[in-house]
């Protein structure tokens, strides 16, 4: 975890929710909110402009809901993560959320203590999907795979590995000290992880990964377990 205060952007069409979490959220010395949004497309706006670590995006917005949004957030802006924050914990909306480009999906029930708990393990390249929500992902994604013709794909070991280490939240500056390699060594190792898979981004590679047996779930990083300083 970065030292640096996480700067982020809450994105809620509700005025009493988005100062609650705010409210919660600026109590915290390591942490600063630098934006709201209430819509969709306030949302991509401030993302481009303010590049927060981490947008918390509900799925229903005005104008444009939370999948567009964080799609166009993660294609604009790969830097900037986006953590959805919803009420809908139905296998359909976490596999859009995830499709979409976002990193993480919490649930909006979530007491204050646990959001901020969540948030702080929730590194720049991490992943936060909670275990009873990842049962549903991955039914979702074998759901999608029904029918199709077996899998050809065939990651190398070093690519495996990165995909293990980054189910457990370590940066791609992390990856090259723990595999004594450049971080432009990890980023093509990714890139390679990403294409065999069909994925575009980090947390559907991982869980791609892990519903292919290629890793296990077992050590990721999830709300109830401490944090990773």
């Amino acid at each position: 975890m970065t030292k640096k205060k996480i700067t982020v952007l809450i994105a809620d069409d509700q005025t009493l929710f988005r100062e609650g979490i705010k409210d919660v959220l600026s109590g915290e010395k390591w942490m600063e909110v630098v934006g709201e949004a209430a819509d969709g497309i306030e949302a991509v706006a401030k993302a481009k402009k303010l590049k927060p670590h981490v947008v918390l995006m509900d799925i229903r917005l005005p104008k444009l809901d939370g999948i567009s949004a964080t799609r166009q957030i993660r294609q604009a802006c790969p830097d900037v993560n986006v953590l959805m924050l919803s009420s809908f914990e139905d296998e359909a909306h976490v596999l859009d959320a995830i499709q979409a480009g976002a990193n993480g999906y919490l649930s909006k029930m979530l007491p204050a203590e646990e959001l901020v708990k969540s948030i702080k393990t929730f590194t720049s390249e991490g992943l936060m999907i909670p275990q009873q929500l990842m049962g549903k992902l991955l039914h979702g994604l074998r759901k999608m795979g029904d029918g199709a013709a077996p899998s050809q794909t065939v990651l190398t070991k070093t690519e495996i590995k990165v995909l293990d280490f980054l189910g457990k939240g370590l940066s791609n500056k992390e990856l090259a000290k723990e595999l004594n390699c450049s971080i432009k060594t990890i980023k093509n190792h990714l890139n390679s992880a990403f294409h065999k898979l069909g994925v575009s981004s980090r947390t559907e590679a991982v869980v791609k990964a892990i519903e292919k047996g290629l890793i296990s779930s077992e050590g990721m990083i999830l709300p109830d377990e401490e944090d990773g300083e």
